[in-house]
């Protein structure tokens, strides 16, 4: 063996481990490297899945709120309407409760003297059948208690309305009338339970139904 080929023999053992340190070191970044991209990828994998989670949470959150938005108006709605509905209830309560109190006093309130006065506002307050029946029965006794002089004056003691719409409502009333005749000149007191049903006709309150119990 020659000095030359030796020493390139010697060289070579000297720079084998410089060169296999410096593939590993490579070999050791590409690893390095290659993980981070399985990390990256990995991170990735599951960001995605997370966000579309949270954007279906969004979702679902949204829609909850439209309906309960959409059911606290329903309710607000209905609960206006009922209160508006009771109110146009109370308001044809005392109106007509009013008014039958005061058609009572008309009806129960004659004198021979004015008996077509009389009878007109009774058919003025009136409506319906009621209106048809006074009519008739009022043509019928008109000569009678001219004939007999008699009088009568109503005073209602007590008025409740037993049921009421809006556009209908029934009174209870008691009633006294002090009545006189030619036969009679002394007061007689009548006490009268009377069940009148009114009926809104425009901006009036007419009796559509009169009955004495």
């Amino acid at each position: 063996m020659s000095k030359r080929t030796a020493s390139a023999d010697v060289f070579d053992q000297v720079q084998d481990p410089e060169i296999e340190a410096a593939e590993a070191t490579d070999l050791s970044v590409g690893a390095d490297a290659d993980a981070e991209v399985t990390e990256a990828d990995a991170a990735t994998g599951t960001t995605e899945p997370a966000a579309a989670t949270s954007k279906r949470r969004v979702g679902l959150a949204a829609l909850v709120c439209a309906l309960l938005f959409t059911v606290l108006v329903a309710a607000l709605g209905f609960l206006g309407w009922r209160q508006y509905e009771q109110y146009r209830v109370n308001a044809a309560s005392d109106a007509a409760l009013q008014a039958a109190k005061d058609y009572a006093v008309v009806l129960t309130t004659l004198d021979a003297k004015n008996i077509d006065e009389n009878y007109r506002k009774s058919l003025d307050g009136s409506t319906g059948e009621f209106k048809d029946a006074y009519s008739q029965g009022a043509n019928q006794l008109r000569q009678v208690l001219i004939d007999n002089k008699a009088s009568g004056t109503g005073i209602v003691v007590a008025a409740a309305v037993k049921s009421a719409t809006p556009d209908k409502v029934e009174v209870l009333l008691f009633v006294d009338q002090s009545i006189t005749n030619a036969n009679n000149p002394s007061p007689r007191i009548d006490r009268n339970r009377i069940d009148m049903t009114m009926e809104r006709s425009g901006d009036r309150w007419l009796a559509s139904k009169v009955e004495i119990l």
